[in-house]
C-alpha cells in the first residue's frame, strides 16, 4: 500500500494504512471499508434500533431453527409471502434467507446475526480469502445439522488415501474448500520423487474442481468425476450411489450462531444492540441446556445418601432436603437426558425410592 493505494470511506475521506501495516491493520481497514459501502438490504428492513437476525427460510433446518428460537422466547409471526418478521418481545427482526447466502450477508454487514451451517460459512470465507477469526465472530454451536464434509469415491476402487485423487476430476458443492484441500494434497505429492519427475515432464496436472449445486453423488456414476467432495450425515445417500469415504473427513460441521465483527458503526461494539446479542445468547444457551438435561428427584435413607449423591453429582452438587420422616431425604439433581435412564437404574439399585425424571422448560445457568 502507498499513497496511490489509499481508500475512501462512505464520507469521501481517505483512509491510509500505517507505513508498517501489519496483517491485522490491513484486515481492520478492509472491514471498515466494506462496512462503509452501501448495503444490499432494503432501507425498510434496516433499522438502527433493531437487530437484524438472518435465519434459514425453508426446509428441515428451518423447522429446527424456529423450534430453537421459539424455545428461547424469540417468537415472531411471519406474514404470508414475506421474508421479514418482528419478534414480539425483543427489538429483533428475523430475516429469512437461503442458508447458503447468510454468511455473505453477515460478512458484508447487511445483517447483524446469522444462523447457518459451518460448511457454508467456511466456504464463503475461503472463497473470499478471509481469515475466519477476523471477519465473523462465532458465538455458539447449536447442536443441529451435524454432518461431515468428506472426499468420496466409488467403492469398487477400494482407495483409502486421498492423495490418489490429486490431479484428477472432482465434483463438489464446496469448490473453495475443495480447492484448498487438494492444493495441500498436490503439494505433498509434488514433494515425492515420482511426482516431482512427473511435474518436471509436464505430466503432473492440477486437480480439476467442478462445482455442482445438487446431486453431487451422481457425478461418478455418470462418468463426470473420479471422486466427489460432499456432506455426509447418515451415509445412506452415499452408499446408495456406490460411494465410500476416502480418508478422514475434511471437517465436521453443524449449525452455528455468528455475527459480523463488532464496530462503532454497526452498534455491536457496545450499547443496546450489543445488549440484545447478549440476551439472545443467554436465552439460546438456557434453552439448549433445558433440552439436554432433566431434573431427577428421588428419596433415600441416610444409609444410602452418600452412594446416591455420588450417582447424581449434578452441575455443582445435588440439592438435599430433610424429610419429616426421620432419617429420610429428598434429593434433586440435574442429569444429562441421554443418560437419565441409566442413572435411574443405578439409583434404584442403590436404594433410592420414588424416582422421578422431570423435563426442563428453560434454564439460566
Amino acid at each position: 500500500f502507498g499513497s496511490s493505494g489509499s481508500s475512501s470511506n462512505g464520507n469521501g475521506s481517505s483512509r491510509h494504512p500505517p507505513a508498517m501495516a501489519t496483517e491485522d491493520d490491513l484486515a481492520a481497514i478492509a472491514i471498515e471499508e466494506r462496512q462503509d459501502m452501501p448495503t444490499s438490504m432494503p432501507g425498510r428492513v434496516r433499522s438502527d434500533d433493531m437487530l437484524l437476525f438472518a435465519v434459514p427460510k425453508k426446509g428441515r433446518i428451518f423447522e429446527e431453527v424456529m423450534r430453537l428460537l421459539k424455545g428461547a422466547g424469540l417468537d415472531a409471526k411471519r406474514p404470508d409471502r414475506l421474508d421479514v418478521a418482528v419478534c414480539t418481545e425483543l427489538p429483533i427482526k428475523l430475516v429469512f434467507l437461503p442458508a447458503k447466502d447468510i454468511p455473505s450477508y453477515v460478512m458484508d454487514g447487511d445483517v447483524d446475526l446469522g444462523i447457518s451451517g459451518e460448511d457454508v460459512l467456511q466456504e464463503a470465507l475461503v472463497a473470499a480469502g478471509y481469515d475466519p477469526g477476523k471477519h465473523v465472530v462465532n458465538l455458539m454451536k447449536l447442536g443441529i445439522g451435524k454432518c461431515k464434509l468428506c472426499l468420496q469415491a466409488p467403492t469398487s476402487l477400494g482407495e483409502t488415501d486421498p492423495k490418489v485423487f490429486a490431479g484428477k476430476r472432482i465434483v463438489t458443492s464446496f469448490p473453495a474448500i475443495t480447492r484448498k484441500f487438494f492444493d495441500g494434497l498436490e503439494a505433498a505429492n509434488v514433494n515425492q520423487a515420482v511426482h516431482e519427475e512427473a511435474k518436471t515432464n509436464g505430466n503432473f496436472g492440477r486437480t480439476t474442481i467442478k462445482e455442482a449445486s445438487g446431486s453431487v453423488e451422481a457425478a461418478c456414476g455418470l462418468g463426470l468425476a473420479d471422486a466427489v467432495v460432499d456432506l455426509v450425515e447418515t451415509g445412506t445417500t452415499m452408499r446408495a450411489a456406490g460411494l465410500e469415504v476416502v480418508g478422514k473427513p475434511i471437517f465436521e460441521s453443524e449449525f452455528l450462531l455468528f455475527q459480523q465483527l463488532p464496530s462503532e458503526r454497526n452498534g455491536l461494539h457496545g450499547g443496546p444492540k450489543a445488549d440484545i446479542v447478549k440476551t439472545v445468547l443467554s436465552r439460546l444457551e438456557g434453552y439448549l441446556t433445558a433440552t439436554r438435561y432433566v431434573m431427577v428427584v428421588y428419596n433415600c435413607h441416610d444409609d444410602n445418601l452418600a452412594a446416591c449423591c455420588a450417582i447424581t453429582p449434578g452441575k455443582k452438587s445435588p440439592t438435599v432436603t430433610k424429610l419429616k420422616e426421620e432419617g429420610w431425604h429428598s434429593i434433586s439433581s440435574l442429569v444429562q437426558k441421554s443418560s437419565s435412564n441409566t442413572v435411574m437404574d443405578q439409583l434404584n439399585k442403590a436404594g433410592a425410592t420414588d424416582i422421578l425424571s422431570l423435563p426442563l422448560q428453560n434454564t439460566r445457568m
